[in-house]
């Protein structure tokens, strides 16, 4: 399997290459060729399978340049630091959908999924192609990234990891978890603006040659979802859902499934299309966004627009307007990636991207879209908890409320953070206000009777490392001093 870049640039790259590499040259982010096809009948024969095994069966067929062995050493991290025997189990609510659970792992987060397996494929990455300096990671986080990266590449040797957060826009809980990060591999540092300002300057930062001159100490690299690392191994639990719902007889082989996914860079949702393109019987998957909805206008009428207001939400990890994944969904699209490059120099420059109706038909027959108010949000909290005594986290309340909204066959509502990261914007839910999280997360325990998870009752012992906190243009002089 060779990768090259959406932006038209024919070079191609090994799966590991374009792993340490992160982000290619020409702005672009590394897409596999072909994709590789598994059939209905060996999607049959693995509805047994645990998460590992199906895993290797993904990954083998991505990843070809990592031997067989190499492989299962990455993929036993799964066993090593989840705590679910199924690692992302589906859970079916009275009202007629199914929840995927990806917050099973160490910092009850979806990103775990990847960022678990990532820094091990990333160390053989490294080692197959024989680096000489440092990597340097870059990480941009909307809330949930940022720890993620820093737990799963802590004391790596040969590597560095600095995570750049909204100082203001995260909740309480993931800013303690990044704040309070171990490590003396690792630097955490707040800015003071949002998502898109991180992730527009990290962007920056890897076309910087003069930049990277100075730090000529240490390769640029990535954590973020345009790090192939990151996508690749989402892909997984797309099957993992269908083939749970097969062993458990609550579909058929080939029967289509929905998937409502909540989405901010569009990563999440991406690895369902490639999952859908490999011969998963995938019908719909249902894009849902916050108040910053700029994906769902998108969808629906082909016009890409990031001029505009930007709202803090109670769903923060989705507070992004410039969402990075899409630009790999419209090349598959287009299948041309220097129509794609003159789209993305044209937004790039003005903000605006316009696709035009041929592709927006193409996308809207596989991408369904919708969106949550704040109000709307709270409801589908409450309504979930109030009919199925099943509590969410404002995020997997979007994408309940969407799939509620759009169900036409059975769907699969992916749940992205665990409810403890979130207490206090879930209890305004049940009109509970009040600004201590900590007394907020004994409330929600008490309401939801599901015990606080270790990690998040230590928070309020654990020792604040990391204070810095930066305008949003100093990230360059930053990186310098570090």
């Amino acid at each position: 399997m060779r990768y090259i870049s959406t932006r038209g640039n024919t070079e191609e790259y090994t799966a590991s290459q374009a792993i340490e590499k992160g982000l290619c040259n020409d702005r672009g982010l590394f897409v596999p060729k072909i994709f590789p096809r598994i059939s209905l009948k060996k999607i049959g024969e693995m509805k047994q399978s645990g998460y590992e095994e199906i895993a290797l069966n993904i990954l083998k067929r991505y990843l070809t340049d990592y031997s067989e062995e190499e492989l299962k050493e990455c993929i036993g991290v799964y066993d090593e630091t989840f705590s679910h025997p199924e690692k992302t189990p589906v859970v079916k609510l009275k009202n007629g959908v199914y929840v995927l659970e990806l917050w099973h792992g160490p910092t009850l987060a979806f990103k775990d999924m990847a960022l678990q397996i990532m820094p091990r494929l990333f160390t053989q990455a490294r080692e197959k192609n024989n680096a000489k300096k440092d990597s340097l990671i870059l990480v941009a986080t909307s809330g949930d990234t940022g720890k993620a990266a820093l737990e799963g590449f802590k004391d790596l040797k040969g590597v560095k990891v600095v995570v750049f957060y909204p100082a203001d826009g995260v909740s309480d809980v993931q800013r303690l978890q990044m704040i309070t990060s171990e490590g003396k591999n690792v630097e955490v540092v707040g800015v003071n603006g949002n998502f898109d300002d991180c992730q527009t300057a990290v962007k920056n930062i890897f076309l910087d040659e003069e930049l990277n001159l100075s730090l000529d100490k240490f390769k640029l690299s990535s954590a973020n979802s345009i790090n192939l690392g990151r996508l690749l191994p989402q892909i997984i639990y797309y099957f993992k859902a269908y083939l749970q719902l097969l062993r458990d007889d609550e579909i058929t082989l080939g029967e289509l499934v929905d998937f409502s996914v909540p989405s901010g860079n569009f990563g999440d949702i991406l690895a369902g299309y490639y999952a859908k393109k490999m011969g998963l019987p995938v019908g719909k998957l249902i894009c849902a966004s916050n108040k910053n909805n700029v994906l769902y206008e998108f969808f629906k009428t082909g016009v890409y627009n990031k001029q505009r207001e930007f709202f803090k939400t109670m769903s923060p990890s989705m507070d992004i307007l410039v969402s990075s994944n899409l630009e790999r969904l419209i090349y598959h699209i287009l299948e041309d990636g220097k129509v794609l490059n003159k789209l993305y120099s044209e937004f790039e420059k003005t903000g605006i991207l316009k696709l035009d109706a041929v592709s927006l038909k193409k996308i809207q027959e596989i991408i369904g879209a919708d969106y949550s108010t704040e109000e709307e949000c709270l409801e589908s909290i409450y309504n979930t908890f109030d009919k199925n005594n099943y509590m969410i986290d404002p995020h997997t309340s979007v994408a309940m409320k969407a799939a509620l909204k759009n169900k036409s066959r059975k769907t699969v509502v992916l749940s992205t953070a665990n409810i403890y990261k979130f207490s206090s914007n879930i209890l305004k839910a049940f009109d509970i206000e009040n600004d201590d999280e900590f007394e907020n997360i004994e409330v929600l325990e008490k309401l939801s009777k599901k015990d606080v998870p270790l990690s998040i009752r230590n928070l309020k012992s654990l020792k604040i490392l990391h204070t810095r906190v930066i305008a949003k243009d100093n990230l360059k002089d930053v990186l310098r001093n570090l």
